[in-house]
């Protein structure tokens, strides 16, 4: 096996362990998509003091798999009102804002002499934000093409929302890259490495409080799961979808979790680091770059838990508080943030 690899060309050893890269990654976003449902299911059948999935395999352990096969083989219902075009490229978009993201990731920090990040982008964070804000045009596409009131007004909730939130969360981390200087989110670990607070954390808590209410409103999540609100829209954009089109918007909304999950950890908890037992330099064996990668995962299963206990726990905001929280709250005290930080770094020059 080491001699064919080494008779490899460079660039065919480089599209191999990229190929092997991408299916590990997404693999675990599969799998980390499947048991993130199960967990939710578990703690809100904790906190309404119920007992939740627990028959299909031990502790329920196999559930996620007999809801997969239930999603396949339920019968695909499409509305003879609908517009289908757009009917059909709506649940499509929903998860490819994650998958694309997944890339720039730096999910650890080398395993042998291959780095643990699938494209190492010096824009990395102007992809990421590129690409998430093609999310909202899955929910607005499903709620005109249903042609139906409720999803319609699913989608016009959504992309007000995205104007009030948008702006804030892309403020929010400037002053990280004025900090860092770089905008490669490996980079943005580098300089993270060295002790618990030289964490971003410490050096910019108000930019990830800013980043973490704008990360609720990207999921779509309670308290601000507006477009899909239940009690008055009845599910809102995903009205008329069933089948394999409805759990492709389940699973993108659970994939966005994951995916700003993993950017809270990147940006302002160290990434893959941990600032004990020397876990906060790169690896220097394959077993240390395997602990590098399950820090990473730990830290963002953290953040999922945080997202499913909010969720269970919070009311949701009225529609006028949501916009008054994104444009009067957090876009003031972004721009604050990158004027204090400016003024910081300029009197230390």
């Amino acid at each position: 096996m080491t001699d064919w690899l080494n008779n490899l060309s460079d660039a065919q050893q480089f599209a191999l362990f990229t190929g092997v890269k991408i299916l590990a990654a997404f693999s675990i976003l599969m799998t980390m998509f499947a048991y993130t449902v199960l967990a939710e299911r578990r703690v809100s059948a904790s906190i309404q003091d119920r007992i939740g999935p627990n028959r299909v395999g031990p502790f329920g352990l196999f559930q996620p798999w007999a809801d997969m096969v239930k999603s396949f083989f339920k019968e695909e219902v499409t509305p003879g009102h609908v517009r289908k075009v757009y009917y059909v490229i709506a649940p499509a978009i929903a998860l490819m804002p994650a998958i694309l993201n997944l890339a720039v990731i730096p999910f650890g920090s080398t395993l042998g002499v291959q780095r643990m990040v699938l494209a190492d982008l010096n824009v990395g964070i102007l992809y990421t934000f590129g690409i998430v804000s093609l999310g909202v045009y899955s929910i607005v596409l499903a709620g005109y093409a249903a042609n139906s009131k409720y999803p319609f007004l699913g989608g016009i909730r959504s992309s007000a929302q995205m104007i009030s939130y948008e702006i804030s969360m892309g403020m929010s981390v400037i002053p990280i890259f004025m900090l860092v200087g770089s905008l490669n989110l490996s980079d943005a670990i580098g300089y993270q490495t060295g002790g618990l607070f030289h964490w971003l954390i410490f050096k910019q808590p108000l930019a990830f409080v800013i980043f973490l209410g704008a990360a609720f409103a990207e999921t779509n999540r309670t308290p601000f799961d507006l477009p899909e609100a239940e009690q008055e829209l009845a599910g809102g954009y995903n009205v008329e979808y069933s089948s394999m089109k409805f759990a492709l918007f389940f699973m993108g909304e659970y994939c966005n979790m994951m995916l700003v999950s993993a950017m809270m950890v990147t940006l302002f908890f160290g990434g893959w680091t941990l600032p004990w037992f020397g876990l906060d330099q790169p690896a220097t064996s394959l077993l240390l770059g395997v602990a590098h990668v399950g820090i990473f995962l730990a830290k963002v299963c953290l953040f999922l838990l945080m997202f499913i206990w909010v969720r269970w726990m919070w009311p949701r905001f009225r529609y006028d508080q949501l916009m008054d929280l994104g444009w009067r709250r957090f876009l003031p005290l972004a721009l604050a943030n990158i004027v204090v930080t400016a003024v910081i770094l300029w009197m230390r020059s």
